[in-house]
């Protein structure tokens, strides 16, 4: 077996994070550019300080603690407003004789416009564990790691987000019962 350059298994390594980096910049920035050069730039930074990584360690919570010190170095406060374009989510408009219906397709864009806003109006550090946990599907360890907090304060913090977004989300609820 060949041996791999670092900077091989460095692209081995991040290429597959490309995407849940770059959702989760997005959910930083809101806004579809800024969050590219975030992705960018600790990919960069990342690339730079490879050789400080140590193999045996999680590279999907080291890479995400890069962007998570990137974006806070770049940003005095995270932004509340965002927009999502239709042209943006094309493909919940994609319809085939055995898909959703145009109905089916509504429900799942206002269900999804229900929980982006409740989303958006948690605090940014319930929103951020949140999004590691159950978007990105990331361990209590990496998040504590990511986060630079005690494991019982990322736990913690997931109790009280899922809490609150189940509060946000229960008018919605209501009304549609």
């Amino acid at each position: 077996m060949a041996s791999m350059t670092p900077s091989g298994s460095f692209e081995s390594l991040v290429l597959p994070l490309l995407p849940a980096l770059y959702r989760h910049a997005f959910w930083f920035s809101r806004n579809h550019a800024e969050a590219e050069d975030l992705v960018q730039e600790s990919i960069s930074k990342a690339l730079r300080a490879f050789d400080t990584f140590q193999q045996d360690t999680h590279f999907k919570a080291w890479i995400f603690r890069i962007l998570h010190n990137t974006f806070l170095t770049s940003r005095t406060n995270i932004a509340t407003s965002r927009t999502v374009f239709l042209e943006d989510q094309s493909d919940v408009f994609e319809i085939s004789d055995d898909g959703p219906t145009p109905e089916d397709t509504l429900i799942r864009l206002d269900n999804l416009a229900a929980i982006n806003d409740a989303l958006d109006r948690l605090p940014p550090s319930l929103r951020e564990v949140l999004l590691l946990c159950d978007g990105e599907e990331m361990k209590y360890r990496d998040i504590a790691l990511i986060l630079d907090v005690p494991i019982g304060t990322v736990m913690s913090r997931i109790s009280r987000a899922r809490h609150s977004l189940r509060q946000l989300l229960q008018p919605q609820a209501s009304e549609a019962l």
